[in-house]
């Protein structure tokens, strides 16, 4: 008995079929007959181009391998090596000068500066989450967090003490962001008596209190005097609500393990149901069943009696996977598995149209956009590739061109040495670029694999190309018009329970001149929203695109460890630290299926991971072994003391299978032993299809048990 239906030549896995056609075209309408005509048309015209981008990519590799290979133990010329790179077509001519032209861009996107989060799809209730961190509580911020230099709350209730560490953090702030004529927040005793030095900060009243804009950002002050805060403050403050997280990216790529149609379902249905406004989560927490759902509106009166509506929510992208991975859940005609990407293009702006046609409870995009981050893209034809897929995609749905925007995560090296003209090969439609440090290293070290051994990761963060990257990055997104068009993004802090470093470091981003910065959780996004009120993005964007946009002579310096001698105790200590935090990840994604978590690391600090973390550390362990920095010996060794450090690390998971003496049996240990042992094998480093391929078969072990 199949599990599949023919649909045009496609032969279609008969749970997704039945989501498309019962949930998400018939609002839009589109018939059955003429969606899956013009998909399987979109899909033949669409798949062998993929499947050529990526002999491409791997064609490319094999050029650049054989040529540090036919170089070793010469110098490295740093111009012959460009020279070469623009011979292969790795390096392309830089585009003259053009601006981009994307059109219909919600000013959270185009005119904001603010926090942005990522999130996995698959987790309804974390997507709920990060979908209402628009808003967020600054004193709660402050309170549950280690943000302030103050004692710890004493006991579960309420602590004065550190309450009123909060107000005195929250009252220096307001000093800040909305200074008064005279005089100090922290000095009022009546409400009535707020005077602001710039009467035109003021927005309006709500039933709970007082609206205020700085940085384009909003401010709600809570008044409540039946709080325990409220009742001991001078004026009956309770909390001071920030406007927080602008945007938020939903994830189907790196935080989380989607490899079947089941998973592929089960995504779509949490994007459609966030879209759609309709989807809850009923959970159980301290003892009660909670039901979470979408935020309404927030309704603020202006000074002149008008009523003016504020979204509840972060405005959505959608992060669609990259070019590489493939499908089973809609097999070809010729048997082969759809190419990942082109289904996700597909399904997600379907669903998204239903937002563009205005049938959603809320909306999304009051411009009539759909957005969706594309990954992992190298070079400009695969921009190309992907800008011709979402015309096709428009004309499909009946959209008008250039509805269906683009995000061009700058995280592959060809990428980002071209990155101006990749940016031209979407102009009408780029609406994002960022930087992603963890991918971006690990192509680094796969893409010159064969140049030498690198040196270690702590150091990689301090490498001449890092700088030049996250410069250029911005630079270069200024220099092609995308300020007042498209967001210019920063990465990740990856530490959610170290907030007060993140107050300290992370106020760098916006002062790059990038007008959004991931953060990992709504919490985060509240105390990095905080940066924007002190840095106004904008303003000082003129002096940054003055400055001189880096060379390729520093992006392309390649982190090798030239002359390195390293102690056998310091090549240990780098061994465990990767095998330990690849280890931690993978048997959460290989035994669980969970794509995205806090993990702890080598020194029990948790840390958000995902699959760039995975990449960084699986390639640079095949970088040492494979020039003879240590052994396979050496490296089995780390990964089984590692293992039973992390099974101990995650001794109170019920759910966990420990992996320490199961060196057979545990098939995510055998897998992390896998992208080790065989990364130097694996297309652009990436971790996807060994995961993918171990993970299905985890599953088919369960089913049969």
């Amino acid at each position: 008995m199949t599990n599949r239906i023919e649909r045009c030549g496609l032969q279609v896995d008969q749970a997704l079929a039945r989501f498309i056609e019962n949930e998400v075209i018939p609002p839009i309408g589109l018939g059955t007959d003429a969606f899956w005509a013009g998909f399987a048309a979109l899909v033949n015209r669409f798949a062998p181009r993929n499947r050529a981008l990526l002999d491409t990519r791997d064609d490319l590799q094999a050029q650049i391998d054989a040529w540090h290979v036919a170089r070793a133990g010469k110098p490295f010329d740093q111009a012959e090596y460009q020279a070469f790179l623009g011979a292969i077509g790795y390096l392309v001519p830089e585009p003259g000068d053009f601006a981009i032209a994307t059109a219909n861009v919600d000013p959270e996107i185009a005119t904001m500066a603010g926090p942005q989060l990522v999130v996995p799809v698959l987790n309804a209730r974390f997507l709920l989450n990060a979908a209402n961190a628009r808003w967020g509580s600054l004193y709660d911020a402050f309170y549950g967090t280690d943000a302030l230099d103050a004692p710890p709350a004493k006991g579960p209730g309420y602590d004065p003490e550190r309450g009123r560490a909060v107000v005195a953090a929250g009252r220096a702030f307001l000093d800040e962001a909305l200074p008064l004529a005279s005089g100090s927040w922290a000095e009022l005793e009546d409400r009535a008596a707020i005077d602001l030095a710039d009467p035109a900060q003021f927005l309006g009243t709500t039933t709970k209190g007082l609206v205020f804009v700085h940085n384009g950002l909003a401010i709600e002050l809570v008044f409540d005097t039946a709080s325990p805060v409220g009742r001991s403050d001078a004026i009956g403050l309770s909390d001071i609500v920030l406007e927080a997280a602008l945007t938020t990216i939903v994830d189907l790529e790196d935080s989380v393990a989607a490899v079947d149609a089941q998973d592929k379902v089960a995504a779509y249905a949490n994007w459609l149901g966030v879209i759609r406004g309709d989807l809850s989560e009923t959970f159980e927490k301290g003892g009660k069943t909670l039901t979470r759902a979408l935020a309404g509106n927030r309704e603020v009166i202006t000074p002149t009696g008008e009523r003016k509506e504020f979204s509840g929510r972060s405005l959505l992208f959608v992060r669609n996977v990259g070019h590489l991975m493939t499908s089973p859940a809609i097999l070809l005609e010729d048997g082969g598995e759809i190419p990942e990407g082109i289904l996700d293009a597909v399904v997600t702006s379907a669903i998204s149209t239903q937002d563009v046609r205005g049938l959603t409870k809320y909306g999304n995009s009051a411009s009539g956009s759909i957005y969706i981050v594309k990954p992992k893209m190298h070079g400009p034809a695969e921009c190309a590739f992907t800008d011709d897929l979402f015309d096709a995609v428009e004309d499909l749905l009946g959209l008008a061109r250039h509805t269906i925007k683009v995000g061009v995560m700058d995280e592959e090296r060809r990428t980002s040495a071209n990155l101006g003209a990749c940016i031209e090969a979407v102009k009408n439609r780029i609406v994002f670029i960022n930087t992603g440090f963890l991918d971006r290293t690990g192509d680094e070290i796969h893409t010159s694999m064969r140049a030498g051994p690198m040196i270690r990761k702590a150091q990689i963060k301090g490498s001449t190309w890092i700088a030049a990257y996250e410069k250029r990055n911005v630079a270069i997104g200024l220099k092609h018009g995308l300020s007042g068009l498209a967001q210019i993004g920063k990465g990740m802090w990856a530490a959610p329970d170290r907030m007060r470093d993140m107050l300290a470091q992370k106020i760098g981003h916006p002062r790059t001149g990038a007008n959004t910065a991931w953060v990992p959780s709504p919490t985060a996004a509240t105390l990095h929203a905080m940066h924007y009120h002190q840095v106004g993005v904008f303003a000082l964007r003129e002096a940054v695109a003055a400055e001189p946009i880096p060379g390729l002579d520093q992006l392309l310096q390649i982190p090798l460890a030239q002359g390195a001698d390293w102690s056998a105790e310091e090549i240990r200590e780098e061994l465990d630290n990767n095998a330990q935090g690849l280890l931690g990840y993978v048997v959460r994604w290989i035994d669980q299926g969970v794509g995205c978590s806090k993990v702890p690391d080598i020194d029990d600090v948790g840390l958000m991971e995902d699959r760039a973390t995975l990449r960084i550390s699986s390639q640079h362990m095949a970088n040492w072994l494979l020039h003879g920095v240590c052994t396979k010996e050496q490296v089995r060794d780390s990964l089984e003391r590692m293992a039973a450090k992390v099974d101990a690390q995650n001794a109170d998971d019920p759910r966990y299978e420990p992996m320490a003496g199961n060196w057979e049996t545990s098939l995510a240990f055998r897998a992390a032993c896998d992208l080790v042992f065989k990364g130097v094998e694996q297309p652009s480093g990436y971790t996807e299809p060994l995961l993918h391929a171990w993970r299905l078969r985890k599953k088919s072990l369960v089913l049969v048990g």
